[in-house]
């Protein structure tokens, strides 16, 4: 069973959501609150899987409740919810460590199934998208300044290139195709990067190799 806790300051939409996961055999709701202060202190008492997290709320926003959630060794995924993707509250939520984005209008059936990716251990934005993101907010990222992240002396050249292709938006099927590998040892490869990293999904790569210099905003393919 996941565990899901919602977060948002509409009680409305909370209710949405929760008859929606509550249809579902495999979701429970376990926890709502509405505000991000609320939020941590749940977690704190343990029991949740996935966290949906609105950006804007009182008392303490998404973004650093996500933060301080996400700082937690074994705590709960996060997804943020917005109301549009292009958002610069997305962009710092994926920063402080949400495995991605919905918007709030999202279809129920891709609600469930990004619960569900986000539990198994996957992103839920598509990396193209949260390539988007930080295409569009790059001037906030730390320069590189060319000199590499000492991290990335640890990987190697396979991983690296296993790194820049996921980052640049391309699937574990498609990154296969590149490479000319099987997708199961593409996904090994990825293991690795984010073991090696400390990372903790796809989302934090593409963000990761951003603030690394590995991508560089508008390069090309």
């Amino acid at each position: 069973m996941i565990r899901v806790m919602l977060v948002d300051d509409q009680e409305l939409l909370r209710t949405g959501f929760r008859m929606v996961l509550g249809a579902q055999p495999d979701v429970e709701v376990v926890a709502e609150a509405a505000d991000g202060r609320a939020a941590v202190e749940a977690v704190r008492a343990g029991g949740v899987d996935v966290v949906l997290m609105d950006v804007r709320m009182p008392v303490m926003d998404g973004v650093e409740a996500t933060r301080l959630i996400c700082a937690g060794v074994g705590g709960p995924r996060v997804l943020i919810l917005t109301t549009f993707d292009l958002d610069d509250y997305a962009f710092a939520a994926l920063k402080a460590g949400a495995s991605g984005f919905l918007l709030k209008d999202v279809p129920p059936a891709d609600l469930v199934s990004a619960i569900r990716s986000v539990h198994s251990g996957d992103a839920v934005v598509a990396p193209s998208t949260t390539r988007r993101l930080l295409e569009r907010f790059a001037v906030h990222l730390p320069s590189a300044g060319g000199v590499e992240a000492p991290a990335l002396s640890g990987l190697t050249a396979r991983e690296r290139e296993v790194l820049v292709l996921v980052a640049r938006g391309l699937s574990n099927a498609e990154v296969a195709g590149r490479l000319e590998l099987a997708e199961a040892t593409v996904k090994t490869h990825l293991g690795r990067v984010l073991a090696k990293l400390g990372l903790r999904d796809r989302a934090q790569v593409v963000v990761y190799a951003y603030e690394s210099g590995l991508v560089v905003p508008h390069s090309a393919d």
